[in-house]
């Protein structure tokens, strides 16, 4: 006989494309996963996956068959939010999808502090250079840079950042003054992979050096962040995660200074919950707490 669980493992393995990966998020051996799966096909008399190389790929059946699973979650969801109010009881899992320099250099501390007086509640991280699509249920709640104009979505702007031109100090005694944006076609840049630039509001690099591609390249912040601790160039980087290496400086601070904002962005459906609104205010404050903290230290 199947029940809830049975669809969950389902929607673990659709969106996290391998029994591996859904094991780790359902806390039970992959082994486990597989045979529940099979059982669900069997009982069902549908194949739902195709087993790739790379994975496990939905087949159309199991395209269609999750779209009813996440109908029947959504109202599951709301059900649940309307009785439980907003506790020191929040438990369960819940997925954050943010970029990757929030989720390296803030997120940690917020999630840390929302957990210690929750420690019933489990938050995951999905950190990837992309666009997380709520409608499919990839995450419970996205932060965004470039907030979507279409869907079912609530968004609210939590916080603006603020972004430097940098390098290491090391860097700097060993290679050319840099007093205008002109000496930096004497220098190595970093920056974002051009053509892996998802968004457009992403594109640093372009508003202070036009038509120049960075040398050092990487589609992720962390990344480029290493980079610069290498000493091996200059490039833009989050007042926030400059805070995490004190022997990167902001270079010409007076005359570079773009400002990007952060937006919270939930599926309407989510607003039903209290316990999704409780988890997201508590974000909301945590992230721009802690980006202002650590902008204040440059």
């Amino acid at each position: 006989m199947l029940n809830w669980d049975d669809y969950r493992i389902f929607l673990d393995v659709a969106r996290s494309g391998s029994l591996s990966a859904a094991s780790i998020i359902l806390k039970i051996d992959a082994a486990t996963v597989g045979r529940r799966i099979t059982r669900l096909e069997t009982a069902l008399n549908s194949k739902l996956f195709n087993k790739l190389p790379r994975g496990y790929q939905l087949t159309q059946a199991g395209k269609d068959f999750k779209e009813h699973i996440e109908a029947i979650e959504r109202t599951e969801k709301i059900a649940r939010g309307s009785l439980q109010k907003a506790s020191a009881n929040i438990s369960g899992n819940f997925r954050i999808g943010a970029p990757d320099g929030l989720s390296n250099f803030v997120l940690p501390v917020v999630i840390s502090n929302i957990q210690n007086h929750h420690p019933n509640l489990n938050i995951q991280i999905l950190s990837l250079p992309r666009v997380f699509n709520l409608s499919r249920r990839e995450a419970d709640l996205a932060i965004m840079v470039t907030p979507p104009k279409k869907g079912r979505f609530v968004t609210k702007k939590i916080v603006n950042y603020n972004l430097h031109l940098a390098a290491k100090n090391t860097y700097l005694e060993k290679n050319s003054q840099i007093k205008s944006k002109n000496d930096l076609k004497n220098h190595n840049i970093i920056g974002y992979i051009p053509d892996l630039i998802f968004d457009p509001t992403l594109d640093y690099l372009s508003e202070v050096i036009p038509n120049r591609a960075p040398d050092l390249s990487s589609n992720s912040v962390a990344v480029q962040m290493q980079m610069l601790n290498l000493g091996i160039g200059v490039g833009l980087a989050h007042d926030f995660a400059l805070a995490h290496f004190p022997d990167i400086i902001p270079i010409l601070k007076n005359k570079i200074n773009q400002e990007r904002a952060f937006y919270m962005v939930r599926d309407r459906d989510d607003l039903a919950s209290e316990q999704s609104n409780l988890i997201a205010s508590l974000l909301d404050n945590g992230i721009k707490s802690e980006v202002k903290r650590l902008q204040s230290n440059n």
